[in-house]
């Protein structure tokens, strides 16, 4: 999917077609919003993004046509999880989910709570 055009995360869910990829988006979502105490959730490059009010976005999620894809912009934490993001498909920052079944909601807990501990550089 390309960046959406979406003015909210609402609108961005409502243009996801196929029912298995958006089940995986909105428990994404609800990880995000239940773990990011405090953060806004807004849409950043045509994608839905977390960010502490006024910074920049620290995680996002996205459909892209071949995965999703759970973006964690902070190196500081990704360095913390190196041994348990060894097994998993990243690149650029971002975990890629190819197989819906797939998607480590335990690892995306820990990588959000460890987040939202505190304050670090977004790259």
């Amino acid at each position: 999917m390309p960046r959406s055009a979406a003015e909210d995360v609402d609108g961005y869910l409502a243009e996801i077609a196929e029912p298995d990829r958006l089940t995986v988006l909105v428990r994404l979502r609800e990880l995000c919003r239940t773990e990011l105490h405090g953060f806004e959730e807004v849409m950043a490059y045509g994608v839905p993004a977390y960010r502490r009010p006024g910074g920049e976005p620290e995680i996002a999620f996205a459909l892209r046509q071949q995965y999703i894809s759970f973006c964690l912009m902070r190196p500081d934490v990704r360095e913390v999880f190196e041994e348990r993001l060894a097994g998993q498909d990243v690149g650029e920052g971002c975990l890629r989910f190819r197989r819906t079944e797939n998607v480590d909601y335990g690892l995306v807990r820990d990588l959000l709570r460890a987040t939202a501990r505190r304050p670090g550089e977004a790259c």
